[in-house]
């Protein structure tokens, strides 16, 4: 299985990052022109769940929607999900994502390094790594310490 994985530093604390992106409310306010919209169908966001994700006009060049199912779930750090249904998997299979939000040492907390971390196969010769992906999740990851300041 093929790997790629990206990470930003957000000036923000880890607690605070992971609660934002596990909050369908919040996730889907921090940046509409890249997730419109995110939803459990499924459950309560326990191993198990579906997420719907809805990308905003910025992303729909490459990824319209995402329905992911959510395959473990270390609290407070990160979430590994496989795609199960959307753009993606019509490209990959395997797809699975994680996202992970960890605290920066010696920063007293303030700052954290929140990482993306693709597995995937293609599924033709042709079909590129998911390049776009791992850079319009790392975009939409930066803006969580914008919204932040709002929030």
């Amino acid at each position: 299985m093929r790997t790629m994985r990206g990470e930003v530093v957000l000036n923000i604390p880890a607690k605070k990052a992971w609660e934002m992106y596990r909050d369908n409310n919040i996730v889907s306010k921090i940046n509409p022109e890249m997730l419109a919209l995110a939803e459990y169908i499924e459950g309560d966001g326990s191993p198990g769940s579906l997420r719907l994700f809805k990308l905003g006009p910025a992303v729909h060049s490459y990824v319209k929607e995402s329905t992911e199912e959510i395959e473990r779930v270390e609290d407070g750090r990160s979430v590994t999900y496989r795609v199960i249904g959307g753009d993606l998997k019509q490209m990959y299979d395997p797809y699975r994502v994680t996202f992970s939000f960890l605290p920066m040492e010696g920063e007293e907390s303030q700052k954290c390094i929140a990482e993306w971390k693709a597995e995937f196969e293609p599924l033709t010769p042709a079909t590129p790594p998911p390049e776009q992906a791992r850079d319009a999740a790392l975009g939409f990851l930066k803006s969580f310490e914008r919204f932040e300041v709002s929030y």
